[in-house]
């Protein structure tokens, strides 16, 4: 079945020190997104490649593109106001049977990973890749009281979030709702059910400074 992977950007990186968008940051003197688009190219060459960024970041990306001579192939979609309608937005250029969505700013998926969560939404319509929480948690009740909770009922979410073609465009027909946090949220405000496959714990979001100097490591380890 053809595939296509999603990938959407978001905003400035002033939490990392950058007053770039975080997507454009460097590692190992490359931005982090094309990092991440060489991972799915190394998954499948011929996998259909859709980036979607706000729409002033479009120009930049293109000179970066011509500054790095990144000649990966992949097509560009203007984003919208929330992620939703950056998806959305996304879902207009995708051709493939399967579908995935998958955040700019993690490029370190591993390849057993995506292809696990192609072949389960293949299966079951809708596959998300999670791990387990590995520390304690607590959840405030009011100011000054907490009550401690059982972490092996919990999973931290990872993407590529991968789909059925068909039930991710019945899903983004619903009307945008502050509750959808991410694709699964959405297929499964239509009543679709959502099976969990065990993710990469390298698979992280870089967000922070600390997460810049792990994906250094992480690179260096690699190469």
């Amino acid at each position: 079945m053809e595939q296509t992977v999603i990938i959407t950007a978001g905003g400035i990186g002033k939490r990392m020190g950058y007053d770039i968008p975080k997507q454009f940051i460097p590692i190992n003197g490359r931005p982090i997104l094309m990092h991440t688009i060489k991972k799915f190219y190394q998954f499948n060459e011929k996998i259909q490649i859709i980036v979607v960024l706000p729409k002033d970041q479009i120009a930049i990306w293109e000179n970066l593109c011509q500054e790095y001579e990144f000649d990966l192939k992949h097509e560009v979609a203007a984003g919208g106001k929330e992620r939703f309608h950056s998806v959305k937005s996304g879902l207009n250029l995708a051709k493939g049977d399967l579908i995935a969505v998958h955040d700019a700013v993690r490029p370190f998926v591993s390849s057993s990973v995506i292809n696990t969560c192609f072949e389960s939404a293949k299966k079951d319509g809708a596959a998300i890749p999670v791990v387990p929480v590995t520390e304690s948690l607590r959840q405030l009740v009011e100011d000054d009281v907490s009550l401690a909770l059982d972490r092996s009922k919990f999973r931290l979410v990872q993407t590529p979030q991968c789909f059925k073609r068909s039930v991710l465009f019945s899903a983004y027909e619903t009307p945008y709702k502050s509750q959808f946090t991410d694709d699964a949220s959405v297929v499964e405000a239509s009543n679709y059910k959502v099976q969990l496959i065990e993710g990469n714990p390298e698979n992280i979001k870089i967000t922070r400074p600390m997460d810049l100097k792990l994906a250094e490591l992480f690179l260096n380890a690699n190469e």
